[in-house]
């Protein structure tokens, strides 16, 4: 994160969940807004999300705060577990160091820790899927449900397959990183970015330099979060207003997971993003933002239920 990117929010803060301590910050710009929180993908910290897409949530009215999951960026990991390969926790038996319940409960420590009696919930990846699984645990909290780039959250072991390009997840399981965290980013984000766009190998290594993030090839982090099993009710049961995006182009997690989602959610929108992988490229800023305007929009007239 370079200087100018540091003066956008603000210094860390620190929310708790029993033993574990996650890290949050939120935008300096547009504070007053509407509450908006962002939950980030597979072992990956808060930083990967864009600071212009951050702006532009800002700009349509939104107080954006952004957490780094357990086992991810600077908050709680946790002990090794015998599984230490997220394809051998995805399919074979898990070994479960928290639930996945635990991580929706994380969020809503985060929102605690800001003040925020109900949110926006925008989660990219499996913080798609974490952000479901709060609006099923946690329905009075969340004013709107924003799931990109997810499987559904009740999906697990097996089933999961069905949804994800396994030919991008075994090249994924062959990267090597000898030269560390820089050129981990540079090969996760070719390898997940839209083959309809020129891949921009500066941007890429630019934004790597900026965000040296280990998340990206700690197998055994990615492994416990992989492993956290849901054990709650179907996503058929969300109650909150919802906007399913995904790209068109994701070479990791197919559209028809997108489009499950929307369909087993009542009332819930898809939209399908072209020329976007599984990626927060420039080009859908501003769509993204203004579809999750749209959404907040129309769920201003519903009261927030009680939560469980």
């Amino acid at each position: 994160m370079d200087a100018t990117s540091e003066h956008l929010w603000s210094p860390v803060r620190w929310a708790g969940n029993g033993a574990v301590r996650l890290a949050f910050d939120s935008l300096a710009e547009g504070a007053g807004g509407e509450p908006l929180l962002l939950a980030t993908g597979l072992g990956v910290n808060r930083f990967w999300v864009p600071d212009g897409l951050c702006r532009m949530l800002a700009a349509q009215g939104f107080a954006v705060a952004r957490y780094d999951q357990r086992d991810s960026g600077e908050s709680t990991h946790l002990p090794p577990t015998p599984t230490s390969n997220p394809l051998s926790s995805l399919f074979g038996k898990r070994e479960e160091a928290y639930t996945a319940e635990d991580m929706a409960d994380d969020a809503v420590a985060v929102m605690d820790a800001l003040g925020w009696r109900s949110a926006h919930l925008l989660g990219v990846s499996l913080g798609g899927a974490v952000a479901q699984r709060v609006a099923l645990r946690h329905p009075g909290r969340v004013r709107s449900l924003t799931s990109m780039a997810a499987v559904p959250g009740d999906t697990s072991g097996l089933r999961t397959m069905r949804y994800i390009r396994m030919r991008t997840l075994a090249k994924f399981a062959r990267l090597r990183f000898p030269d560390g965290a820089v050129e981990a980013g540079i090969a996760v984000s070719r390898l997940l970015a839209s083959p309809r766009r020129p891949f921009d190998e500066p941007a890429a290594r630019d934004a790597a330099v900026r965000n040296a993030d280990r998340g990206v090839h700690d197998q055994q982090a990615q492994s416990r979060q992989i492993g956290a099993q849901w054990h709650g009710p179907p996503i058929s049961a969300i109650t909150r207003p919802t906007l399913v995006l995904h790209g068109a182009d994701d070479p990791l997690i197919k559209p028809g997971a997108g489009k499950a989602i929307a369909s087993r959610i009542p009332d819930a929108r898809l939209v399908l993003l072209p020329r976007v992988g599984h990626e927060f490229p420039e080009c859908a800023w501003h769509r993204v933002a203004t579809e999750i305007r749209g959404l907040a929009d129309s769920s201003r007239h519903l009261p927030l239920p009680p939560d469980n």
